[in-house]
């Protein structure tokens, strides 16, 4: 789920502005299929299109729903750029729920809760006919400001170690380039501690839009980029091996550039993956 952040509408909108935006006029259901089947959709739509209760979110067609025990994702979205549909529910149910956030930024306008560090994961889609299930993860990214107000870049990752979920947040602040790193290790009772973060180790940029990618791996291991599934001009997603605790843990990995996101040149090209209508 998206609202504003990385909506180049908002952006415009908000450099014209003279009060402030309704960011929920500017929301989207995004989702990313990898493997064989490639698909993408992130619909960008405005506040009619939004309902929201205590227990659901329903953005346009697609809908997100708590049952109590588990979280409904029901998708109903056309791709971009290549119009294709994906319709189907992702189930994720968390072994436990974690209570607390953590601040991104020394004002603490910027926050991140790993709601579910450790969740089993259920896909069911029919268009495309796909099903998949496993360990996955959802957490929550909120912001008093723009993310490129605060922020130059960051490194973040996620792996399943042993019964335990292990993340990685290394984040370089734009005023004086300050760098906050958080390592996490939560287990299945959802009880979070901290550890002093590995070294960091730099990684091959992106392939195509080479953008700067960097992970944490202990003193005399290697890590390495197993597989890149996004690479786009300011952000890459990868899949990396790296070691963590002793072990070696295979991360799903991403890094973010915000000076590129916040170029003009990316912005009149995010529309191409990233259309907007009405409803």
């Amino acid at each position: 789920m998206l609202g504003s952040v990385f909506s180049p509408y908002y952006a415009w909108r908000r450099a014209r502005a003279r009060h402030r935006l309704d960011p929920l006029d500017h929301c989207a259901l995004n989702v990313a299929l990898y493997g064989r089947t490639k698909r993408w959709a992130m619909t960008e739509r405005g506040r009619r299109a939004l309902h929201q209760e205590r227990d659901r979110l329903v953005i346009g067609p697609s809908q997100v729903h708590w049952d109590g025990q588990a979280l409904l994702i029901d998708i109903d979205e056309i791709g971009a750029p290549i119009p294709r549909r994906i319709r189907g529910q992702v189930r994720v149910e968390p072994s436990a729920i974690n209570p607390e956030p953590f601040a991104l930024d020394a004002a603490g306008h910027h926050s991140w809760w790993p709601i579910a560090p450790l969740a089993r994961v259920e896909v069911e889609l029919n268009q495309p006919r796909l099903s998949w299930s496993g360990s996955g993860y959802l957490d929550s990214n909120r912001g008093d400001e723009p993310l490129e107000a605060a922020f130059q870049r960051w490194n973040w990752s996620r792996a399943k170690v042993a019964e335990e979920a292990v993340i990685l947040y290394d984040v370089t602040a734009r005023a004086g380039g300050r760098d906050t790193a958080l390592a996490l290790r939560i287990n299945q009772q959802g009880q979070v501690e901290r550890f002093e973060p590995p070294p960091r180790q730099g990684l091959p940029q992106s392939p195509v839009w080479r953008v700067a990618r960097g992970t944490q791996c202990e003193p005399g291991a290697e890590a390495r980029v197993v597989e890149t599934l996004e690479d786009t001009p300011f952000y890459a997603r990868s899949v990396v091996e790296t070691q963590l605790l002793g072990q070696r843990a295979t991360c799903v990995h991403e890094s973010l550039c915000l000076d590129r996101f916040s170029s003009a040149w990316v912005r009149v090209l995010l529309p191409f993956r990233m259309p907007r209508v009405g409803r």
